[in-house]
């Protein structure tokens, strides 16, 4: 039986037995800079509600002192689970500490916690994500050339992990240079596009070939390479496949992005923590070592899209609408 029609059944069974004030899951996400979350907040709070539960939410704007404040706050309004996105997966493991000794059960959603009593993880395959950028790089460029590797914050593991994916693939190309490869705070659009004014002045524009972690860092390089007269030209990956990415490969300023399931990453987050709040166990597919023990665990699968293939794997799927995507 696949995964989600387990979670299905459970969850259905859970819904079926609550009374009208069923648990309050807490829902904290490290930011809602980028388009994806407002996905992914509208995702989980729509799950909980069809479950009968109730969601308390936050963001922290990338913030560390934020997010223990937050996680303060949602703790003393008597969560039974607590959903977090951790702004730092190695400096979180005290606030999931810190909700274990309340009794409240902790789902890492997204980025990894490390060594922390996590009770379950839901993440995306973040390897293959930059496996496929990097494999997409390699296939337009004819496997040589300087690149351009834009990544998120360290500290986080997505970051690392599809960075991690990048790497296997370019290190079996002995032709590509990786001339530029840097940690970008908040996952700053802004911080990207000079790190990529800064490579194309250092290399008198002689880059063919732009990676970045995420589509809000690709669109702050699409918007250096303008300044250039570059777009078309320099090859550009992104990751999440907010609305602005896919309008630009549309438009041939992008030729690449991975599109990672927010609807499915969400909807499994919230049915776990649910599930966990009312005395059930989610399935998982997986287990990952946090350095506190091995989590269960359960992956969102990820897709290529190019221009070739949006209306199957953006549109068809509602993840963005024709009109939104095309403007007709």
């Amino acid at each position: 039986m696949k995964l989600l029609a387990i979670f299905s059944i459970v969850s259905a069974l859970c819904a079926a037995s609550a009374l009208a004030g069923g648990p309050k899951i807490g829902f904290i996400l490290s930011t809602m800079q980028e388009e994806r979350y407002q996905r992914d907040k509208k995702v989980f709070e729509d799950t909980v509600k069809k479950l009968g539960g109730e969601v308390v939410f936050a963001s922290c704007n990338n913030n560390e002192q934020t997010q223990a404040a937050m996680v303060d706050n949602l703790l003393s309004q008597g969560v039974k689970a607590l959903v977090i996105q951790p702004v730092n997966g190695d400096t979180a493991s005290g606030l999931v500490k810190q909700a274990k000794a309340d009794g409240v059960f902790v789902v890492d959603y997204d980025r990894l916690i490390r060594n922390a009593p996590i009770d379950y993880y839901v993440t995306e395959d973040s390897e293959k994500v930059g496996e496929l950028q990097a494999e997409a790089a390699v296939a337009y460029t004819g496997g040589k050339g300087n690149y351009v590797l834009l990544m998120g914050q360290a500290g986080h593991s997505v970051a690392e992990a599809r960075t991690r994916g990048v790497m296997k693939v370019l290190n079996k190309n002995p032709n590509v240079k990786l001339v530029v490869k840097q940690y970008h705070d908040a996952w700053s659009p802004t911080r990207a596009m000079a790190t990529t004014e800064n490579a194309l002045t250092r290399y008198k524009n002689d880059i063919q070939a732009v990676i970045a972690n995420n589509s809000g860092m690709a669109h702050g390089a699409i918007q250096a390479l303008q300044e250039q007269k570059l777009t078309g030209k320099v090859f550009v990956a992104g990751a999440d496949a907010d609305l602005t990415a896919v309008r630009d490969i549309v438009a041939g300023k992008q030729q690449f992005e991975v599109f990672i399931s927010i609807t499915d990453m969400a909807e499994r987050a919230a049915r776990a923590a649910h599930a966990l709040a009312t005395g059930q166990t989610p399935p998982h597919d997986t287990l990952t070592d946090n350095g506190a023990g091995k989590i269960k665990t359960t992956n969102t699968p990820v897709f290529a899209v190019n221009k070739k293939n949006i209306d199957k794997q953006i549109i068809s799927t509602g993840f963005h609408t024709r009109k939104a995507v095309y403007g007709n």
